[in-house]
């Protein structure tokens, strides 16, 4: 029986842990084991995926993905571990520390990882204003959308939870509209991009330089595949 359920928002980030993801929702068997859902954006679409994976055999629940950095300090690429994940309205989820133990290692052999806070909202934080007040407000280290969702689906269920998410959208970036509008399903639809772009060009300078972090952010995901990996590996040995 599969023991990790791991929760994905977008299709870009499920191809980095290494299985053919299935349009239109549905689950994929990962190489150690374990089961991948692509939720989309948002935290109802993954409640839903997180329940599906515990329905199809999982024991444990992974939030993994991209986040924006609330941290100054964080850099794409750079690792979020959280030690807990919270929410503006008062929500609090504390991760599996023993399960973070076992990763931080892993990962810090080729990665930079903080832990501390994860913060989750109902909205994208696209402005660099927000994401600064979202910092002094919550002293989190990044933002999602889907992790507080997760976490209250495994801990509904009585499992283990642990979050993974890598800095893509620094402190110090705007997350341009057309990107947030053109990925809300899961996939981004460049049909989509091109005209919003058309619509409103100004999101062009600050999408290329997401770009950039996008592919450090996506280096990053790649090298936490492979920890996955050695770990199974080890505990199959």
């Amino acid at each position: 029986m599969n023991e990790v359920g791991v929760v994905a928002a977008l299709e870009a980030e499920a191809r980095t842990l290494g299985p053919k993801v299935p349009r239109g929702g549905g689950l994929s068997i990962l190489n150690d084991g374990g089961l991948l859902a692509v939720s989309g954006m948002g935290g109802g679409l993954a409640a839903i995926a997180a329940r599906n994976l515990i329905g199809a055999g999982a024991k444990s629940l992974m939030s993994f993905g991209l986040a924006g950095g609330l941290d100054p300090r964080l850099k794409a690429g750079s690792v979020v571990l959280p030690g807990e994940v919270i929410s503006r309205e008062g929500g609090r989820f504390i991760t599996t520390q023993t399960w973070c133990e076992q990763l931080r290692p892993a990962l810090e052999k080729r990665l930079e990882v903080v832990s501390g806070r994860l913060l989750s909202t109902a909205q994208p934080v696209d402005a660099v204003a927000d994401k600064a007040a979202l910092f002094l407000e919550t002293g989190a280290a990044a933002v999602d959308m889907e992790s507080m969702s997760i976490a209250a689906v495994a801990a509904a269920y009585g499992l283990p939870f642990i979050a993974v998410r890598v800095i893509v959208d620094t402190a110090f970036d705007v997350l341009p509209g057309a990107v947030l509008a053109a990925s809300r399903g899961g996939e981004v639809n460049v049909l989509r991009l091109i005209l919003r772009l058309a619509a409103k060009p100004k999101d062009l300078i600050p999408l290329l330089h997401l770009a950039r972090r996008y592919r450090a952010a996506t280096r990053s995901l790649r090298a936490i595949a492979g920890a996955r990996r050695a770990i199974a590996g080890a505990r199959a040995a």
